[in-house]
């Protein structure tokens, strides 16, 4: 019956509209094609080539080329060993047969053996030294992963085979854990999971379950691509590789289904789980809160929150910010504005709870502790509501990010933006990038047309302070892709385009781009395309 069910959810996920041009042909060889669906294919030419050997009864026939003729004895001739042939021709064979090697000393047999021994040494030096590195930073929590991939290419194919067993998982686990999901990191991830392939080692159910989320979220927009290679990448796991997926692996499935839309799909993952007796964790219920918004549901929306909050689960920032997002979705704002007001009340009436973490990383442990606390503190209540009382309710960035990005795209209302700019300084909540990027998008979307709020004079202050933040070298503000496309549009379109180079310039002194970024810039300065 498994495999009955994965077989159909792959088919729910697959979109044969799409071709899949897919990411096995970037790893390490052709041996992972067909885990992915991928056949190799005979060239065009092939057939022509073959069919040119094969003759045709209307094809005229041409003349055989006349051979000498060679007696009896001459055929004799050709396996005696006491007899010279004798050729009337060519002597090229009678000459590499008397060809004698050269004479060689036991003196340069002995230096070749040394060279060939000192060649190995240094070859097993190397490394050596480079997995002392990579230990190295895989004790050191902050090393980058980036340059720790490096190091793993240097070392001989298979390279997972020179590393001890701990600090392989430690590798897998290190690359799994990026902030921002991209191609390149899901690359990195799955050339070490080839390699373990080939190696003939097997990979646990933790490290299948993140070769299922890279490849599924290595791009923002979660496509039906993506969708079928987290499938195809999941039934491998428990077809060939026999590993049974866990209930993360499923919330994972769900999560990539919905962000992609495909709503059924998510549906069939949901039931699978009940039928496998899967439990729903922390991040399975915030899903369900975000999935409903999606699917426009605000009733359905307030019932997960609630189902939430009786399996035992805390509540925290992160948890009300999907409920937010969610309400705003379902058509619901008033109701999403009556969620941060509560959050502002319980923050001026708490002291001493824990503010919400602002790096990644940490978010992430905490996340994993909160869903770890409401399975251990069941059958405690006390210590599950004093841990309740510590965690932070209060709006953090990403609250009003949401809101932002909800006024920029649909109510184009400056004056509440402005509002709550003001109520995050007074909150003292840090300044981030995304909010000046939001601003630039609302200026490029709504500015440059007569009696609108998103003028010039405006423009030219959201851009003063945003020069004055990256001046103090604030940590989260920094010039990047879209901040810099939003920001050029939003001059382009309020002061013309002569501001807009002198923006320009002024970015690209910040900022090394890409040349495809670049070409992107100019055609907006230009007035060819929008991003």
């Amino acid at each position: 019956m498994d495999n009955l069910f994965i077989d159909a959810l792959v088919r729910a996920g697959t979109c044969w509209e799409h071709a899949y041009q897919g990411i096995a042909h970037k790893l390490s060889g052709p041996q992972n094609f067909s885990q992915f669906g991928l056949h190799w294919r005979l060239g065009q030419n092939t057939i022509g080539r073959m069919r040119s050997f094969s003759s045709s009864p209307f094809t005229r026939v041409q003349p055989l080329v006349c051979l000498q003729e060679y007696s009896q004895d001459d055929y004799k001739q050709m396996v005696d060993h006491y007899e010279e042939p004798t050729y009337d021709g060519d002597t090229s064979v009678i000459a590499q047969s008397q060809h004698r090697p050269p004479d060689i000393t036991p003196k340069k047999i002995e230096e070749k053996i040394q060279g060939l021994t000192t060649s190995f040494q240094n070859s097993e030096e190397i490394v050596s030294s480079t997995v002392h590195q990579m230990i190295n930073m895989l004790n050191s929590p902050e090393a980058d992963s980036e340059k720790l991939f490096d190091f793993y290419k240097e070392l001989p194919f298979p390279g997972v085979l020179h590393i001890p067993w701990k600090y392989r998982n430690k590798l897998l686990q290190r690359l799994s854990v990026v902030e921002k999901k991209s191609r390149k990191a899901m690359l990195r991830y799955m050339c070490i999971v080839d390699d373990m392939k080939a190696a003939g080692l097997s990979l646990d159910v933790s490290q299948w379950t993140s070769a299922v989320h890279l490849v599924g979220r290595c791009y923002s927009i979660v496509t039906a691509v993506e969708v079928e290679s987290a499938l195809r990448m999941w039934k491998e796991m428990e077809e060939e590789a026999d590993v049974r997926s866990s209930h993360i692996t499923f919330n994972i499935l769900f999560d990539i289904a919905v962000k992609s839309g495909k709503f059924v799909l998510a549906e069939m993952i949901l039931q699978e789980m009940e039928t496998r007796h899967l439990k729903v964790n922390r991040f399975a219920h915030v899903g369900l809160i975000y999935y409903y918004g999606l699917r426009h549901d605000g009733d359905k929306v307030r019932k997960a929150y609630r189902d939430l909050i009786e399996a035992g689960q805390i509540v925290d920032t992160v948890v009300l910010n999907c409920v937010i997002v969610s309400l705003i979705r379902a058509g619901e704002l008033p109701a999403a504005e009556q969620v941060y007001q509560r959050m502002k009340a319980i923050r001026a009436k708490r002291i001493g709870a824990r503010l919400p973490p602002t790096n990644f990383k940490r978010s992430r442990e905490l996340a994993r502790v909160l869903d770890q606390a409401a399975i251990y503190y069941k059958k405690d209540p006390e210590r599950r509501k004093q841990l309740q009382r510590e965690q932070s309710l209060s709006p953090d960035v990403h609250t009003y990010v949401i809101f932002l990005q909800h006024h920029v795209s649909e109510t184009g209302e400056l004056q509440r933006i402005a509002d709550l700019l003001d109520e995050m300084q007074l909150l003292r909540i840090p300044i981030h990038g995304r909010l000046f990027m939001e601003l630039f998008r609302g200026f490029s979307l709504h500015g440059g047309v007569r009696y609108s709020s998103w003028t010039a004079v405006r423009l030219e202050s959201v851009w003063s302070s945003f020069m004055d933040v990256l001046e103090n070298e604030t940590e989260d503000v920094f010039v990047g892709k879209w901040i810099a496309i939003w920001a050029i549009r939003a001059f382009v379109k309020c002061c013309g385009k002569k501001r807009s180079i002198e923006i320009w310039d002024e970015l690209r002194s910040r900022w090394k781009a890409s040349e495809k970024d670049t070409s992107v810039i100019y055609s907006i300065l230009v007035g060819d395309q929008a991003p």
